[in-house]
């Protein structure tokens, strides 16, 4: 009888990590369909510590943009907001129990992935130009801000996939480049399906050509070309990864590629207006074609 009574705890404490690895969830499948749909071809450990790594990035995110501008916050309190929450999200490891379900969620993970501080504090440095532009060297802001708003993360990511794996010097490399380029790449399709939102309502702009000209459609093309190229890096990279990891990542790269392909088929003029986004018929209908990708690069997997 007391073995059982020694023994509810622990189920008191796993029942509250299910449930709150469920809310990180919920965030991600509310705030980023295609993501969720990704997510879910990953497995494992893997697909947790991923939605519990994006929830954190996902609230960061609406601190500076849509719940803190939705909310009438000024620079200053939504500055403070995201300082008191990078404090907790470096602390959160160190705690087994959170209050805060997200939180809690995210130091499971980050305990089991060993995320880097260092990264973390990068993505939270990219947030704070978000609400605090810098002057300088427009090109090099740019690639400082694409490092810790996305690079990053694909690192973080990255880190999630190779729990408990052992690749070599080389192998792991390769792996990091892609992280990073899709990372940007992710990023960049992001910053023009969302020009139009940015620029008439958050007053930001992102890409440096856009400080000396407007976007017309050879800028556009420009901008495409280069995502194109991200991805084609990011994409040779993806048969380095462990299985558990492959067939998601392979599945949010193609949701990826599709928007950038129909931002490319619009004017320059129809992107100022509008929001490129793909319906769910045409989301299901990339994923159907995930696993004949996954079996033409399966011969040259290292894992």
């Amino acid at each position: 009888m007391s073995g059982a009574w020694e023994q509810q705890p622990a189920k008191l404490l796993h029942h509250y990590d299910r449930t709150a690895q469920h809310a990180a969830h919920q965030i991600i499948r509310r705030y980023s369909n295609s993501f969720s749909l990704a997510s879910n071809l990953l497995r494992g450990h893997v697909k947790t510590d991923i939605r519990n790594l994006y929830a954190v990035v996902r609230i960061a995110d609406e601190i500076v943009d849509g719940a803190g501008y939705g909310a009438g916050l000024d620079t200053s309190q939504c500055q403070q907001l995201l300082d008191d929450y990078e404090r907790q999200v470096l602390a959160a490891p160190h705690q087994r129990l959170h209050s805060d379900p997200v939180l809690h969620a995210y130091a499971i993970s980050a305990r089991r992935c060993e995320f880097k501080d260092e990264y973390l504090s990068a993505f939270f440095a990219s947030m704070r130009r978000d609400l605090s532009p810098q002057s300088g060297n427009k090109q090099q802001e740019f690639d400082d801000y694409i490092y810790g708003s996305a690079e990053v993360i694909g690192l973080l990511c990255l880190q999630a996939f190779l729990v408990g794996q052992n690749p070599t010097p080389d192998a792991r490399g390769v792996m990091e480049h892609g992280a990073r380029t899709l990372g940007a790449a992710f990023q960049k399709i992001n910053f023009l399906r969302d020009i139009a939102n940015d620029t008439q309502f958050l007053g930001r702009t992102y890409f440096p050509q856009l400080e000396e000209q407007e976007l017309d459609d050879a800028l556009k093309a420009e901008l495409v070309a280069d995502i194109r190229s991200d991805l084609t890096v990011a994409r040779s990279s993806i048969s380095y990864l462990p299985a558990n990891a492959r067939i998601g990542v392979i599945a949010a790269t193609e949701i990826f590629a599709e928007l950038t392909n129909d931002i490319d088929r619009i004017s320059a003029a129809e992107l100022l207006s509008t929001r490129v986004s793909l319906s769910p018929a045409r989301k299901v209908i990339v994923l159907a074609r995930v696993p004949r990708i996954a079996a033409q690069r399966k011969g040259g997997s290292r894992s």
